[in-house]
């Protein structure tokens, strides 16, 4: 990763303070599987778009009390998109914040929406201070329906929903 990202020393170690390769899908494999696929990745000079996205996001960076709301953190993410940026994985751009989308007369607000140049996909990101719900996953099909429809391009893949919550489930 580090060289097809053409990471600097600073950003390599930062990556692996942030303990970056066990938190990636490649650290869920056994170890044959992890060689064979690296071995794979070097022969055709590819990246794994597994590792792409990191799992789990840390946001301790944000430095947020204990206590905040949907905006505040959407706050906080904004003033430190860079590290935010790094955070998701590589090859993110920033598109838009409370993205509004009209279905029939309702309008709906997806908090954060981005692009990812590797995986030629939007990324819509919608932040949650609670556990998931099966509420929260309709919500996000909704929004990605609709960018499927009306945003997506021709040569791109269809888009990627992200929900943030308190918990992993």
């Amino acid at each position: 990763m580090a060289i097809q990202e053409r990471w600097s020393t600073r950003t390599l170690d930062e990556r692996i303070g942030a303990v970056m390769f066990e938190r990636t899908a490649i650290a869920k494999k056994p170890d044959d599987a992890i060689v064979s696929e690296l071995s794979e990745l070097r022969a055709s000079g590819q990246f794994n778009q597994e590792l792409v996205l990191k799992d789990p996001h840390i946001l301790d960076f944000l430095e947020l009390n204990d206590r905040y709301l949907e905006k505040d953190l959407e706050d906080a993410i904004l003033r430190d998109i860079e590290q935010f940026l790094l955070e998701l994985g590589s090859g993110f751009t920033f598109i838009a914040r409370q993205k509004r989308i009209q279905i029939d007369n309702d309008d709906f607000y997806i908090d954060l929406l981005f692009y990812n140049r590797k995986l030629k996909r939007l990324v819509a990101i919608d932040l949650k201070l609670e556990k998931f719900k099966h509420s929260h996953k309709s919500q996000m099909e909704l929004y990605l329906s609709w960018l499927n429809k009306y945003e997506v391009e021709e040569d791109e893949n269809p888009p990627l929903g992200i929900i943030l919550c308190t918990s992993k489930k």
